[in-house]
């Protein structure tokens, strides 16, 4: 029936109140746009700019709870029913909100969104560095037409380089069989020279930077 509320709305609603009740803004006065060019260090503003420039989008941190609040605004505005999340991390952090998601292979069979964490963000092109040593696996990043990366702050390297050398310390001699590094939506522009976004993977990619915790 048109306007009626879902299971799912209902659910997200009761998030975004008890978060509300969590914590009240100290400064209703201020805009809350986000000004994270004014103060983050360099290489997150890199990142930051290099990653909307792929077609991208950031989204700054404070702390779990505004990583929390800034997932219930994005998935409420655009609709999404069906959220997907494979790793142990992700999953405390959630259901320490009671944030729904699925999890598990079936999953992928009606999954909107993929949310998974990465290896490393890289500053100078912002890219992501993932690896099939990860817990989620490539499907979770390929399949769903939407994939959300939460990355920690410490997560944050220069360039290319500096992400395999930290690769390469986390495995020692058991390094992943499959490295690769994403940089923004999949995309082509082989039909027509026409640029088409989702074309062999999500077609929308969001970074959600955590700076003040860790996951």
């Amino acid at each position: 029936m048109a306007g009626q509320v879902t299971a799912k709305e209902r659910m997200l609603k009761s998030i975004r109140k008890a978060l509300i009740e969590k914590r009240e803004n100290p400064y209703p006065e201020l805009d809350p746009t986000p000004l994270y060019k004014d103060c983050l260090r360099e290489n997150e503003i890199m990142f930051a700019e290099e990653l909307t420039n792929v077609n991208g989008q950031f989204f700054y941190c404070q702390d779990k709870l505004s990583l929390i609040e800034g997932l219930v605004d994005l998935i409420e505005k655009a609709g999404w029913q069906h959220i997907a999340v494979n790793e142990q991390p992700l999953i405390s952090l959630l259901d320490e909100f009671e944030f729904p998601y699925l999890t598990g292979a079936h999953a992928l069979e009606t999954a909107d969104v993929g949310i998974t964490l990465c290896e490393s963000l890289v500053a100078r092109n912002g890219s992501i560095l993932i690896s099939t040593g990860m817990q989620s696996g490539r499907r979770l990043m390929i399949f769903p037409s939407v994939h959300i990366v939460i990355a920690n702050a410490s997560q944050l390297v220069s360039d290319i380089k500096d992400g395999l050398a930290a690769i390469k310390l986390k495995y020692l001699s058991k390094l992943p069989s499959s490295i690769t590094l994403i940089t923004g939506p999949s995309r082509t522009a082989d039909i027509e020279k026409t640029l088409v976004l989702g074309a062999h993977g999500p077609k929308e990619l969001y970074v959600f930077y955590l700076e003040g915790e860790e996951i």
